[in-house]
């Protein structure tokens, strides 16, 4: 599945410090798709930068309908 293809699949999400130092991002899908994905700090900032790289560039992007 390429990044721009639409999806019908509905997945929560969560974001969260484990105990063990970790960020934990945490994705429950439909199917019974648990994905528990742990990075350390330094991982989980450059996510951070990249969701708010995507974001700078989808927000000057033509909106759909």
């Amino acid at each position: 599945m390429s990044i721009n293809k639409q999806s019908d699949v509905s997945a929560n999400l969560q974001i969260g410090p484990t105990t063990e130092g970790m960020v934990r991002i945490y994705v429950e899908a439909d199917g019974g798709i648990d994905l528990p994905l742990d990075f350390d700090p330094e991982e989980a900032e450059e996510i951070a930068e990249e969701i708010r790289a995507a974001a700078a560039i989808a927000r000057k992007m033509p909106a759909r309908k």
